[in-house]
């Protein structure tokens, strides 16, 4: 059974929503970044990059409390705004190929202890530590944690209902994307909701697996210093957008290494041969098709790997993974790539034309060879947090991608 809970949101006001909304930080190139931060005051950005005020580059502690000053004086100047009324939000985006809606609510720490949140990727303690740290600062959660249930007909029919209602916000951004959000505080419909979710056996995170973990580890501090803890506070929940499945869009990331680990390219063909049948594409731009059949791009021409089964054996949802199969078969044994998370000799691209730049990078020199594979599927994702099995990291690209400050869970 899944916990959701409704919570007073600070909100941009309505005038100036379109300006606070920002991309995640890490999406902005430099130069966006930059310009953003000059020209828009409103831009969330601001708070999560307080440094710019001063000129400064911050971090640590005192990025921490400046984060928590812009903050403040954002809801001084009433740019942001509380709530009166506990409430679900819902979330709606759309854009040329794509359009998802989702519901914006307070998730159990306790769920996530129990395992009724599920999780496929693991986590690094020293980050949880940094963030967990950065919550005790800040006091607010700015960007959820995405999380995807199987599609549930009464649930659809309830968030459809309150699609032809009249939102609190529509706007589009330079992005050409239109994004709504509709407050639902009606205690009818907040209860059906939480009824329908507390049927639900379990919440898989799609991203935001640091975010979660360092949310219950904040928490459980939190609770050692309170002395008349309840386990209603604030800290024992944790912003969260759930979407259902049928919802997400998932990407695959393709690799890119920077050298053949000392092997020419008619040593290393042989090598694949081991694992593979394999066929040359030529010059012609080529992407994989199915699960456990691989592009790779080298010396100016495209490859197709089909993986042979009799030297491959599916064990568990693990060594069903493409990604898995391409760390276990290439990029360890043969490539030398041992730390898929840290190893600087291999990099990660996605979207839907990465291939391209994915050739591009390596005929201009700064890769030696690049794999390409079909999306990882939501199913998949499923098997790999049912069995408590984590994924290879970069595995998957998911969308949507939200904005920061549409809503904000003060802790």
């Amino acid at each position: 059974m899944a916990i959701i809970k409704p919570f007073k949101a600070i909100r941009p006001a309505k005038d100036k929503v379109a300006f606070v909304a920002s991309r995640s930080y890490e999406e902005y190139s430099k130069k966006e970044l930059k310009a953003e931060l000059s020209y828009n005051p409103f831009s969330f950005l601001h708070i999560i990059n307080p440094g710019f005020k001063f000129d400064k580059h911050v971090s640590g502690q005192e990025r921490f409390t400046l984060v928590h000053n812009r903050y403040m004086e954002f809801l001084e100047e009433n740019v942001l705004m509380k709530d009166v009324a506990d409430s679900f939000y819902l979330y709606k985006i759309e854009k040329d190929d794509f359009s998802c809606y989702g519901l914006f609510c307070a998730t159990s720490v306790s769920d996530y202890k129990n395992n009724t949140i599920k999780k496929h990727e693991d986590t690094i303690h020293r980050r949880e530590l940094i963030f967990s740290n950065y919550l005790e600062t800040v006091k607010f959660n700015a960007e959820p944690v995405l999380m995807t249930y199987t599609d549930n007909d009464t649930i659809s029919q309830i968030l459809n209902a309150e699609t032809h209602k009249i939102p609190e916000y529509h706007f589009t951004t330079k992005d050409k994307i239109t994004h709504s959000l509709w407050c639902i505080s009606e205690k009818d419909i907040v209860t059906r909701l939480q009824e329908q979710f507390n049927a639900i056996d379990t919440l898989y995170i799609a991203d935001g697996h640091h975010r979660s973990a360092s949310s219950v580890l904040f928490a459980e501090t939190s609770q050692k210093k309170n002395r008349k803890h309840t386990g209603k506070e604030p800290y024992n929940f944790f912003m969260s957008y759930l979407i259902p499945e049928s919802q997400i869009q998932i990407f695959e990331f393709n690799r890119m290494v920077k050298d053949l680990n000392g092997l020419t390219k008619e040593e290393l063909l042989i090598k694949l041969d081991a694992c593979f049948r394999i066929e040359n594409k030529g010059d012609i731009l080529y992407k994989p098709t199915k699960k456990h059949h691989f592009s790779m791009y080298l010396d100016g021409e495209f490859y197709s790997l089909y993986l042979r089964r009799q030297v491959w054996h599916f064990t568990n949802a693990l060594s069903k993974l493409d990604t898995q199969i391409l760390y276990k078969t290439i990029l360890e044994p043969i490539l030398g790539i041992k730390d898929l998370r840290n190893d600087r000799r291999i990099h990660y691209g996605y979207g839907k034309h990465n291939v391209i730049k994915m050739k591009d990078e390596i005929d201009e020199g700064n890769f030696a060879i690049g794999f390409s594979l079909v999306p990882i599927t939501v199913s998949e994702i499923k098997a790999i947090a049912d069995a408590g099995l984590v994924m290879p990291p970069k595995s998957t690209y998911i969308e949507p991608k939200l904005r920061s400050g549409l809503a904000i869970y003060e802790l």
